[in-house]
């Protein structure tokens, strides 16, 4: 996988070149500062690109408006977004354009050397990855959000994994129920959510997954 990385820490960031190359990846460009990261993109148009949320020159939000502008421009380019802190309304922005190939995690998870390729090899692939504690967040805020009210607790625990970007084997395990039963979860989710069923089911993970982000972005406070 073909790999553009932007962060400011120069010991995380050639770190990271390290642990990629190592896992068979190629690093093609590494940035450090946010008006560095889409000449970059538009230059090497990577596989991937893992992208800090905070970059010089004001360390506010370089990274994230890098993202948005790079998937409006390479709407199918896989971008793994990290970040210091839980900065949920960040994350709601981003996917806002599109769920599929995007991931948010605390930067923690870096040294999680498993979880950080998982992640990175999943948005690669079109899917999701948000990390939990983002997640947990989110689920905090949810409570004003009409359309998740009507949900039980446990469609509740399934959404919010499907928002991890979990498949349905992974969600039945950590539940420690069948995959047949959050089968039925999850269609729960879709009715209750009045998703349509002719997008397909993959399709239709992603709305719902937007849902819950869009829901949570309304009742968050303004930055």
């Amino acid at each position: 996988m073909r790999i553009v990385i932007a962060e400011d820490n120069a010991l995380l960031r050639e770190g990271m070149v390290l642990l990629l190359t190592t896992n068979g990846h190629e690093v093609v460009a590494t940035c450090a500062a946010g008006p560095e990261v889409l000449p970059a993109l538009r230059t090497h148009r990577p596989d991937a690109a893992v992208l800090d949320v905070r970059l010089p020159p004001t360390f506010r939000d370089e990274g994230l408006r890098a993202a948005v502008q790079a998937r409006s421009e390479l709407p199918e380019l896989p971008i793994l977004v990290l970040s210091q802190y839980v900065e949920q309304a960040y994350a709601a922005e981003l996917l806002a354009q599109g769920a599929r190939g995007i991931g948010y995690l605390l930067k923690d998870r870096v040294g999680r050397v498993e979880q950080f390729l998982e992640a990175l090899e999943r948005i690669a692939d079109g899917g999701t990855a948000l990390d939990p504690e983002v997640v947990t967040e989110i689920v905090s805020r949810k409570a004003a959000a009409r359309p998740l009210r009507s949900l039980t607790p446990r469609e509740h625990e399934v959404l919010e994994m499907m928002a991890q970007g979990l498949a349905n084997a992974a969600i039945a395990e950590r539940l420690v129920v069948t995959e047949r039963a959050v089968s039925k979860h999850i269609r729960g989710v879709f009715d209750k959510l009045g998703l349509p069923p002719e997008g397909g089911s993959v399709h239709r993970r992603v709305l719902a997954v937007l849902a819950y982000l869009d829901a949570a972005a309304t009742t968050s406070p303004a930055r």
